[in-house]
């Protein structure tokens, strides 16, 4: 027992040393305070009303009114039954927000590492390695939460693919369940893709290598093990999977229906998104080398231009006082690579990354080949439309490749891989076994390599094709303020890549230093390990610092309230009736600020539903008030004279509901969004085709005195009285969502249609009726009942495993 102790007592201190280093890095979250983080702000307002519907009367809806009309809350924080991995994920992440997610991120990695069979010290030096990666901070700084959960599980998943490929297929086969369970918990499909890429080199790895052995039936029985564990962690998250499959079907990551652009010319049509939006967020092949060199493209967008030097100066002889130079020196662009805009550079470490190329000299082996072939694809994907052809080629014949945006965030298997190669590399250079002089001569080409490309840029920067610290937004800096100060700019551009490149070259001889004093027996192993990783700290932190630190913590009522209210919501809060609001005052469709306040016609939301999005590049952007009209904008939020938010009330809605009195067919979407176009709403309506059979009614004959009436809502139910003299067509402006909106006419099932494009229609009979809309998503009764099946056998399992483990222990020690 005593042994046992002992034994576990280092992983023990690794485990408060990363609960230690989490919370200090984090240290405002002691104080009570929250991290501001502008997605989940966003996110805040959009599930505002779920998270209000569930505090006040203990249920969950799985509808919201509150963004872009109506669409389903699966992918805004919704609570399933039997969600027992969601449990056990909860439990792991104790520690307050964002610091519980870089605890995940070195535990994940300390585990992975502990299963490669490395000395935990370098164990501990990887996982810190792993979780100060820039990137990988960066995305909590912004509020890419999902991102970062998924992230974090991923070595936990590789974990269990080595320990059932070793032959460990009981233990292998519990963890990858578990493992793979946790890591579709995070509910970010895109990270868990990049995943499978990963693991999909691992298996090639792996069968190339049973090839080779002849330990093919090995080799089988393992990937049988490991799909059994994960169609049984699918099941553990069967509700979330189906729901999420069921929404994105009618999202924008689903196929259009539509053959036609706004303006009428021909739209391509795909099966996911399209091929600018996939790729506008590409990688430049130049901007690779910031994961050497942080600073090399000038750092984040929203860095600032160093206020010492030639901009200010040159702002200055244009006139501007010390004050007004520093201002415009905020508006300036230091970033000048490939992207759009971008947080921060994805800087893995100068260390970490020498240490990397270090390890390609003297790692053997399957690791060596699944790690290099990873890296590369990562690397060469995140290129997206600078390496169009590989890039068009994933995506014509790679399933669900289009399925994704921003091609860039593909290297987060950079961040994993890299420290992998330099922990085992370090193993390997530790190693008595290992040859002096094979772990010379590794020192030698590594330094050399890394260290001279560095020294390359350094000295023959001006002379490299594409090196000319310009940005694409420097025309308009000199159409407004001259050649001289987009000279300036460059120049300071230029000045910070020269001091980050000599801090990157001073510590990769640092790190070769102590290696080197090593060999020399100068240094201790632990000494040297010790040395690695004050350095690495040094390199890591004192990048992410720049970028997310304490001045990024706020007041936790900040962010639980992060719109204050305005006059106009104050105003429109007043109105008790069931409409939607329109906020004029930004994009709309870019912004959870209405949401938090009311039923808004906008949102923030990256799977928006595909056809409010087509209604709104059609007709909302241009401001089309027929449009607004028919979907229940009463109000709308805009902005007065002096720049403020007032709220504008629209006299002409159409309400919640009404009848019409002429049917109108279209046989395509094309046609169908045409004819919505300067139509009369209130008299006529538009079906398509389709629906021609569930339209019972071959002409409509307007009943003057018929009535419609909301007297019941909320986001999930919704109650009208009607009283007709005649059947009569009523058309309600809430959203088509076939898949769990159910409709009764006094109690009874009823049927209904889409019309005008994404609203409900139905006939109503004549006399007294109540109507009825209800969401009830077979889908959530269905995945949560493959979600108990799955926990229990998940539990047996588990169970079964610690039991036939301590007979094997008793059997040994009798």
């Amino acid at each position: 027992m005593n042994f046992s102790i002992k034994k576990f007592l280092p992983h023990l201190i690794a485990i408060i040393l990363f609960i230690v280093a989490s919370l200090v890095y984090f240290s405002p979250v002691l104080q009570g305070k929250v991290i501001f983080q502008s997605d989940i702000a966003q996110y805040t307002g959009m599930a505002k009303q779920q998270n209000d519907f569930r505090k006040t009367t203990g249920e969950e809806t799985y509808w919201t009114d509150a963004a872009f009309g109506g669409m389903p809350t699966y992918q805004l924080g919704a609570k399933y039954p039997n969600n027992y991995i969601k449990k056990l994920d909860l439990t792991l992440r104790f520690l307050p927000r964002p610091a519980d997610y870089l605890f995940l991120y070195f535990i994940g990695m300390y585990i992975l590492f502990l299963v490669l069979k490395v000395d935990y010290k370098l164990a501990f030096l990887g996982a810190l390695a792993f979780g100060f990666s820039t990137y990988l901070i960066i995305i909590l700084g912004v509020g890419h939460n999902a991102k970062a959960h998924a992230i974090a599980y991923m070595p936990l998943v590789l974990s269990g693919i080595i320990l059932t490929f070793r032959g460990k297929y009981l233990w292998g086969f519990l963890l990858t369940t578990v493992a793979m369970g946790l890591e579709l918990v995070a509910n970010h499909y895109q990270m868990t893709y990049y995943l499978l890429m990963l693991v999909i080199c691992i298996g090639i790895a792996y069968l190339v290598d049973a090839v080779k052995k002849k330990l093919l039936p090995h080799y089988f029985k393992a990937v049988g093990v490991m799909l059994v564990g994960v169609l049984l962690a699918i099941g553990l998250n069967a509700t979330n999977i189906l729901a999420t499959k069921e929404y994105a079907d009618t999202s924008t990551r689903g196929a259009s229906d539509l053959t036609i652009n706004p303006d009428g010319s021909p739209k391509v049509r795909t099966s996911g998104l399209d091929y600018d939006y996939i790729t506008e967020y590409s990688y430049g092949k130049l901007e690779s080398f910031n994961l050497l060199i942080p600073r090399f493209m000038g750092g984040g967008s929203s860095e600032p231009l160093p206020e010492d030097g030639e901009t200010v100066e040159a702002l200055i002889k244009l006139g501007a006082s010390p004050q007004e130079a520093n201002q415009v020196l905020q508006q300036l662009p230091v970033y000048w690579g490939d992207q759009p805009i971008v947080a921060a550079p994805a800087y893995v470490g100068a260390v970490i990354l020498f240490l990397a190329i270090l390890a390609l000299f003297l790692v053997r082996g399957r690791l060596k080949w699944w790690a290099t072939a990873g890296l590369l694809l990562s690397l060469f994907l995140s290129w997206g439309k600078n390496l169009d052809w590989l890039t068009q080629l994933f995506i014509d014949y790679v399933p669900l490749y289009d399925k994704f945006r921003a091609v860039s965030s593909i290297q987060v298997l950079i961040e994993l891989i890299i420290p992998v190669l330099a922990v085992v590399g370090l193993h390997q250079f530790f190693n008595e076994f290992t040859k002096e002089e094979k772990r010379k001569k590794a020192l030698l080409y590594a330094t050399s390599i890394v260290g001279g490309v560095v020294v390359v840029f350094l000295v023959l920067k001006s002379a490299i094709p594409g090196f000319d610290f310009g940005s694409p937004y420097d025309a308009g800096i000199r159409e407004q303020l001259g050649n001289e100060l987009v000279e300036a700019v460059r120049a300071d551009r230029a000045l910070l890549f020269v001091k980050d490149a000599i801090r990157s070259l001073l510590l990769i001889l640092l790190t070769a230093g102590a290696l080197w004093f090593f060999l020399k027996d100068k240094l201790k192993q632990t000494v040297a390990i010790g040395v690695l990783v004050v350095l690495l700290l040094v390199d890591l932190v004192g990048v992410d610092r720049r970028y997310v630190n304490n001045e990024d913590f706020v007041q936790k009522r900040v962010m639980e309230q992060p719109f204050p209210m305005s006059g106009a919501d104050e105003m429109i809060l007043k109105d008790e009736g069931h409409f939607r609001v329109y906020d004029a005052t930004a994009n709309a469709f870019n912004s959870g600020a209405a949401s938090f306040y009311h039923n808004a016609l906008g949102g923030y939301h990256a799977a928006k539903p595909r056809r409010m999005n087509d209604i709104a590049d059609f007709y909302l952007y241009n401001g089309d008030v027929g449009i607004m009209n028919m979907l229940n904008v009463k109000y709308f939020i805009v902005q007065n004279k002096g720049g403020g938010p007032v709220a504008q009330r629209n006299p002409y809605v159409n309400g919640p509901a009404w009848f019409v009195e002429n049917v109108q067919f279209a046989n395509s979407a094309d046609e169908e969004i045409k004819m919505l176009d300067s139509l009369d709403t209130k008299k006529t309506v538009i079906v398509h085709s389709e629906f021609k059979d569930q339209l019972p009614l071959e002409n409509v004959v307007r009943d003057s005195t018929a009535t419609i009436d909301l007297v019941f809502h909320e986001p999930s139910h919704l109650t009208y009285e009607t009283s007709t003299k005649s059947a009569q067509f009523a058309v309600f402006s809430e959203m088509y969502y076939k898949d769990g909106w159910n409709a009764y006419i006094n109690d009874n099932p009823a049927e209904y249609i889409r019309v005008n494009y994404l609203l409900r229609g139905m006939v109503i009979p004549e006399g007294n009726n109540k109507i009825e809309f209800k969401f009830e998503p077979a889908v959530v009764k269905k995945g949560s009942m493959i979600s108990l099946a799955s926990s229990i056998l998940v539990i047996l399992a588990i169970l079964g495993g610690l039991f036939f483990s301590f007979r094997s222990k008793k059997e040994e020690n009798s």
